[in-house]
């Protein structure tokens, strides 16, 4: 693994990899950790779509050597951008194969769609990219909305109500059966009868848990109540009065909102200083994760937006 590393660097013109990992490992930066930690960080978007495998991972090794701390991808099977046909990875498979590309970055979905797997078949999935990752998976879910592609391939789109209900639903089984032990469940979608699933998480007692909302009636107070980390689109003052939504339901649920992630996005195509305002906006505004888009300059840009905002340091 060093070996590739190192050709990688040499091939992006990159500087000796040094792991930012503490003596521990990996796992150590779980939700008790990671929540405490108020200085911004960065998570780069690879956008998984109309690209070939080996620029996939180049994109996620340069995100790695940068010091960002995550990259993420999409949950789609098809191309959601440009015109015409092009290759669409699919999001779990793809994180299963960058944790075994990768020793560092923490890997996630943004967002896993709850319509696309089972709520078991998803919890299965992820305790093996937990393992296959020595503990360096987020799992974000969402509600799924591109209802065209669900009518296309033949997956059942349900009205919104019922795919929160199904959302709901997940959160619950991915939960119980993270612990290990025989549990049931009586869903409004989907229940459990007496399941188990071995092994453990690395991560413990699960995988980080992201929710991606920004709808006021149901979302965001459901991000309140069982959210890790909350993820939405929009600007700083956007966020900021969502935000006030989502902190509000946790005190209901008798949580502190000071140990949810508040995450958003950012735009680093460009002026690079309008991408320097936003972010000095976001993190006044309490937010303290980016998502940063890849930008349409490419790797250079990439490299410059690290160094401007000191990326991993």
């Amino acid at each position: 693994m060093l070996t590739a590393i190192a050709a990688t660097e040499e091939k992006l013109g990159l500087p000796t990899f040094a792991p930012a990992w503490p003596a521990e490992g990996p796992a150590s930066h779980g939700p008790a950790f990671r929540h405490h930690n108020r200085r911004m960080r960065f998570g780069l978007d690879v956008a998984q779509q109309r690209l070939e495998w080996p620029e996939i991972l180049e994109r996620v090794r340069l995100a790695e050597h940068l010091g960002f701390d995550g990259v993420w991808g999409f949950d789609h099977f098809e191309p959601m951008y440009g015109e015409g046909p092009g290759n669409c990875f699919e999001g779990m498979t793809t994180l299963a194969a960058l944790a075994t590309a990768t020793s560092r970055v923490r890997l996630g979905l943004l967002v896993t769609g709850v319509t696309y797997r089972h709520p078991s078949v998803l919890t299965a999935e992820a305790i093996t990219i937990d393992h296959a990752s020595n503990g360096r998976l987020e799992l974000a879910l969402g509600a799924a909305w591109y209802g065209d592609e669900h009518r296309e391939l033949g997956v059942p789109f349900p009205p919104i109500s019922e795919r929160i209900d199904r959302l709901e639903d997940t959160v619950e089984i991915f939960r119980r059966l993270t612990t290990g032990e025989r549990v049931s469940y009586a869903g409004r979608t989907i229940s459990l009868a007496d399941a188990q699933m071995r092994p453990l998480p690395v991560q413990r007692p699960h995988p980080p848990i992201w929710i991606g909302a920004s709808g006021e009636a149901r979302m965001l107070p459901l991000a309140g109540r069982v959210a890790d980390a909350w993820h939405c689109f929009g600007d700083a003052s956007v966020l900021r009065r969502k935000w006030e939504i989502v902190a509000e339901a946790a005190r209901r649920a008798d949580r502190d909102p000071s140990r949810i992630t508040r995450a958003g996005s950012v735009s680093i195509s460009g002026d690079l200083e309008v991408a320097r305002t936003e972010v000095k906006a976001q993190r006044d505004a309490g937010t303290s994760y980016l998502i940063c888009g890849w930008p349409n300059e490419g790797a250079a840009r990439v490299k410059e937006f690290a160094r401007a905002m000191a990326v991993g340091e």
